[in-house]
């Protein structure tokens, strides 16, 4: 019996080591993605037949391979303005998107985020009217 004592301890030890790395490899895996937070608005106040400027904040992202896509009724807007890729003291990183825009009545707009974090996020405008 005494001959097992020191055993068991090796073999506890060997299985906290083995916790541990088990839980600092989770811990990097699951640092290294970071899904983004997505916040679509205009510059003013949403009006009805009055030029705005619409606008997709995307922050808390990582890693910073990401792309963002503005929708009018389904159908891509070109020429959107996207700001330079910046990043925070914890390597998060965020990036905006934006167009002048006329809001009509019914007219629906979107903003998509595509990263390797999650699943494609489509998140609307909404006017505020």
């Amino acid at each position: 019996m005494r001959n097992e004592f020191p055993s068991m301890v090796v073999l506890n030890m060997k299985l906290v080591f083995i916790f541990a790395a088990l839980a600092a490899v989770y811990w990097t895996v699951d640092s290294k993605y970071q899904s983004p937070t997505v916040q679509v608005y205009s510059h003013k106040p949403g009006k009805f037949g009055e030029k705005n400027t619409l606008i997709c904040h995307v922050s808390q992202f990582h890693p910073p391979d990401i792309t963002i896509q503005l929708f009018k009724n389904g159908k891509e807007i070109a020429n959107a303005t996207e700001s330079d890729l910046s990043f925070e003291k914890n390597w998060h990183f965020h990036l905006t998107k934006h167009i002048e825009f006329t809001p009509m009545r019914d007219d629906k707009y979107i903003c998509r985020v595509i990263h390797a974090s999650d699943h494609p996020k489509n998140i609307d405008w909404e006017p505020n009217m």
